[in-house]
């Protein structure tokens, strides 16, 4: 009796080891949208986005009745925490006069083309937006891509000289403006 008791007492101490560790195997599994970031340095100017990367994952996100991201409506450009913008020069973006700084991006989804939106709030969550602090927007170059892009991405690139190029990217869009360090 003593030694079924202990034997019993045995495997459910293992069990429960083995269940905690794969708890602790769970939490520290990867986000559904990591952070992610991109720069690029022109003129010996570092233009760098900090953004979280959603993926698809089986929905339809942009473009029409039922997407995740509606149209004519405002999108914090990633996930989670608003997409941050540093420079270290004044740009030109698109046309779009933006002093060095601090500034949070956006993207107006109009389903003909989209509009970026630079924000001077900063520090906020992705939610969270007021249209009273856009510094302005401006047309996207719209394309699509040849397959549909699972996991959003943004890219800045230089162009040559003092030219550059800000990309997204995510299922059916790829969408870019020019910019210019001045």
């Amino acid at each position: 009796m003593k030694r079924a008791l202990t034997t019993a007492l045995l495997i459910a101490v293992a069990t429960a080891l083995g269940l905690a560790q794969e708890q602790k195997k769970a939490e520290k599994k990867a986000p559904a949208s990591p952070p992610a970031n991109t720069s690029v340095t022109i003129n010996g100017k570092t233009i760098a986005i900090k953004y979280s990367a959603p993926s698809m994952r089986g929905r339809k996100i942009f473009n029409g009745t039922g997407a995740l991201q509606l149209d004519n409506t405002i999108w914090r450009a990633g996930a989670n925490e608003a997409t941050a913008f540093h420079t270290d020069a004044d740009l030109d973006i698109g046309g779009l006069a933006v002093p060095k700084g601090d500034y949070t991006l956006f993207v107006w989804l109009d389903p003909q083309q989209w509009k970026l939106v630079v924000n001077k709030q900063t520090g906020q969550f992705g939610t969270e937006y007021h249209q009273e602090q856009d510094l302005g927007r401006v047309s996207m170059t719209m394309s699509k891509p040849p397959a549909p892009i699972e996991t959003y991405k943004m890219t800045l690139s230089s162009a040559g000289g003092n030219q550059g190029k800000l990309q997204l990217e995510w299922e059916n869009v790829i969408a870019s403006v020019p910019l210019t360090v001045k």
